[in-house]
């Protein structure tokens, strides 16, 4: 008798579900999506409900193929895609490519599960159900939403700006809330501000910190400069201290949610440094299976795409099993802590991301494991187990005493915490933002104290500080912002943030996102004359829009007509209005008399004549003009034939004239002016490497001086190293233990406009 054909995903799915499924049925994988809309064309017929026109890839051909002959002789065809849209598309999309037609339906299934598990795996194929259409409707119209806006929209930006961009829409709000921010931080100005701490001792020392003067409380940028700052310290020298309240509270503190896909790529991001498609990647392994000794390929986690919060109850009966037999009966709670999603298009019916089996805990797989598989399944297994674990008490004290001056009183606070009984943070706890981090306030160990009680005054010493512009979006700030403004859904966030970087409208240093200058134009284009497309509450709308398409409450074709005919209409009045981006010089093309403007090429900026293509006349940027002077001269070492300034996808380099037959390159130094301080001898030039931008010496490896910063050339006061120049535009001391920091001088142009 003919086995049955099971078709799933990948061949790693495939491999860990063949364990289950022996005898009677094969295990087979389409390699993702078999089908999809041409690359040559839009393939989407407007005029008839916007209907898609799918082909079978090139690198699908040949397994299209194997599949139809085994679905042919097949018993009966189980179709086992993921249980979202995009896994409810793959499945439809399978039937058609294989030619199921309806006689064969009475032998056609579709199962699904949340985990690759021999319990889920047997549960699915004794429940086997229809193929849902709204679903895969839903995925259908936002490949042609996406699609249709793509291809009309990025021939425009060609003509305006550079041919190769490319316009999305999840992807063009991303790259808005990156640019807005990069201009929040250009129009910041730095606050200077001044806080005065003291140094307490009874017992052992305690820090406090100055928070009111003659009972009026002190804000952030109370004390503004170093004189208001010093005149405290001063009436404060060799006056007591004393005990004038002390408040103590119990805080209760509770776990954070299980993972969903956003949280999981947040705290991944945090915790362990990894991009959202690394989280993914590992996440993508971990669930499809991993070869565990003798057990084989075993899936290790529940599926990674969701936006539920709910833990089954065998999950959380195996949890209380796992954390008695891991941490003992004190961390057990009663009864099962459960969450409520905050997403209201969450499907509940579906689970939050956690251990396949809670226990398997880390320790005893981390031999199967690779380093970074091993780090995210100790994070899901931790965040899972803490999620069913007593919440945490502090004993919280907060101390206040008061220091009468010659003319006013002052008083000093000291906070401090005891954790009481540790709970869920035995296993875990969540990571935080850098700016949630910076604003929270280190509360150490206090000595036994009493009202009354006089502390000596071991120093009073004044801090100068300066306000920080608001930072720059990580990955993890990212999926959060697009979260909270509900754009996107778990399985576009990883790869937004990918296409934003791989069409150079980011760059990510020290893992933080700033625009380029392709991204700012893009931006800025777009955002005047297509609003819509990058309007943050019309995008969230439409994300709504195809949730109730996937709820069947819509139908997807209305939904698509009604934003794509004001969209088209709006894209043919633009053609003449969006001249004003192209910067135009006050110069006249030599060959032509036209003016000249600055365009954008492959590798960058250049000068062309505006009335290309009857003109061809372009130069070079005069920095790239200059780079070529410099370099004018050098000779091949290779062959002797002159060396030519080229430019490429990373900037200039030399390379040899007699290329091709002479394949010699060379790097140019770009240079800074600055003498390195280590050797006095070699220049300080700027070199990149995968986290960024970096400066160094000239005459390494000879000598290996460098700094993450760009040096200003200036010394530090304080220490005599070199002063460099922050991200935030502040200047400070190279020397990570000197605390010296200051101002930029303002430029030319800003004295002259001050005068």
């Amino acid at each position: 008798m003919s086995k049955s054909l099971v078709i799933v995903e990948s061949p790693t799915k495939a491999k860990t579900i063949s364990r289950f499924l022996k005898g009677e049925y094969k295990v087979e994988a389409s390699f993702g999506h078999i089908r999809d809309l041409p690359t040559s064309k839009m393939g989407v017929d407007i005029e008839h409900d916007f209907e898609p026109t799918y082909v079978v890839p090139p690198k699908a051909k040949k397994r299209v193929t194997e599949l139809k002959k085994l679905a042919k002789d097949a018993q009966e065809i189980i179709l086992a895609t993921d249980e979202d849209r995009e896994g409810e598309a793959i499945a439809w999309h399978l039937l058609h490519a294989l030619g199921l037609t309806k006689k064969q339906e009475s032998k056609i299934k579709r199962i699904a599960f949340h985990e690759i598990t021999k319990t889920a795996i047997d549960h699915a194929l004794e429940n086997p159900r229809e193929l849902d259409l709204h679903l895969v409707d839903a995925q259908q119209a936002r490949r042609v939403l996406d699609r249709l806006v793509g291809y009309e929209l990025s021939p425009f930006l060609w003509k305006k700006v550079r041919r190769g961009l490319s316009a999305g829409r999840v992807q063009s709000v991303a790259v808005r809330l990156i640019v807005e921010r990069e201009r929040d931080i250009q129009k910041f100005k730095a606050q200077e501000y001044w806080s005065v701490e003291g140094t307490f001792n009874k017992d052992s020392n305690f820090p406090g910190r100055l928070v009111k003067i003659d009972g009026k409380t002190l804000d952030k940028l109370a004390i503004k400069n170093e004189g208001e700052a010093k005149k405290i310290t001063a009436d404060l020298a060799n006056q007591k201290a004393t005990v004038i309240d002390i408040v103590k509270k119990e805080v209760r503190r509770n776990p954070a949610a299980p993972f969903i896909t956003s949280t999981l790529q947040q705290d991944a991001a945090r915790k362990l440094g990894f991009s959202a498609k690394q989280t993914m990647m590992y996440a993508q392994q971990l669930y499809e299976g991993v070869e565990i000794g003798e057990e084989g390929s075993t899936g290790l986690i529940t599926y990674m795409r969701t936006d539920s919060v709910n833990l089954s109850d065998m999950a959380l009966a195996s949890a209380k099993e796992a954390i008695l037999s891991k941490f003992g009966k004190e961390y057990v709670l009663p009864e099962p802590r459960k969450y409520a999603s905050k997403s209201k298009n969450a499907q509940e019916a579906h689970e939050a991301i956690r251990p396949t089996d809670l226990m398997r805990d880390p320790e005893s797989i981390k031999s199967h494991l690779d380093r970074n598989q091993f780090r995210l399944y100790d994070l899901i297994w931790k965040r899972t187990m803490a999620t069913q674990m007593p919440e945490a008490v502090f004993d919280a004290t907060s101390v206040d005493m008061e220091i009468p001056g010659e003319k006013k009183k002052y008083i000093f606070r000291a906070n401090g915490q005891i954790v009481k009984f540790d709970g869920f943070i035995k296993a875990y706890t969540e990571g935080r933002d850098e700016e949630e981090a910076e604003a929270e306030e280190v509360e150490g160990l206090l000595p036994e104290l009493k009202v009354g009680d006089k502390p000596k005054v071991e120093k009073i010493i004044p801090s100068q500080h300066f306000t920080q512009p608001p930072p720059r979006y990580t990955d993890a700030t990212l999926i959060k912002a697009l979260e909270e403004h509900g754009i996107g859904r778990p399985s576009t966030y990883a790869p937004t943030i990918t296409t934003i970087q791989d069409r150079g409208y980011v760059d990510k240093t020290d893992k933080k996102f700033s625009p380029t200058e392709i991204g700012f134009i893009v931006n800025d284009i777009l955002v005047e004359h297509f609003p819509k497309v990058v309007d943050l509450e019309f995008t969230a709308k439409m994300e709504e829009e195809l949730d109730e398409i996937a709820n069947g409450d819509k139908e997807w074709v209305p939904v698509i007509r009604a934003f794509y005919d004001p969209f088209h209409e709006n894209l043919k009045t633009k053609e003449k209005e969006v001249e004003k981006h192209v910067e135009q010089l006050d110069e006249k093309c030599p060959d032509s008399g036209h003016p000249l403007i600055i365009k954008f090429g492959r590798f960058g900026k250049f000068i062309a004549c505006s009335n290309y293509p009857e003109c061809k006349y372009t130069r070079p940027m005069p920095e790239e003009q200059k780079i070529i002077d410099e370099n004018s001269g050098v000779i091949c070492d290779v062959c002797g034939k002159p060396m030519v300034v080229k430019f490429g996808r990373f900037g200039s380099f030399l390379g040899c004239s007699g290329y091709p037959e002479c394949k010699n390159i060379k790097k140019i130094q770009k240079g800074t002016g600055v003498t390195c301080s280590l050797c006095e001898e070699g220049e300080l030039v700027e070199r990149k490497s995968k986290r960024g931008i970096f400066y160094s010496c000239s005459r390494y490896p000879k000598c290996k001086f460098a700094l993450n910063l760009k040096p200003t050339g200036e010394k530090c006061p304080k220490t005599g190293d070199l002063l460099v120049e922050t991200k935030d535009g502040m200047i400070k001391c190279s020397n990570k233990d000197c605390d010296f920091e200051k101002e930029p001088a303002p430029a030319a142009e800003e004295k002259v406009a001050a005068k």
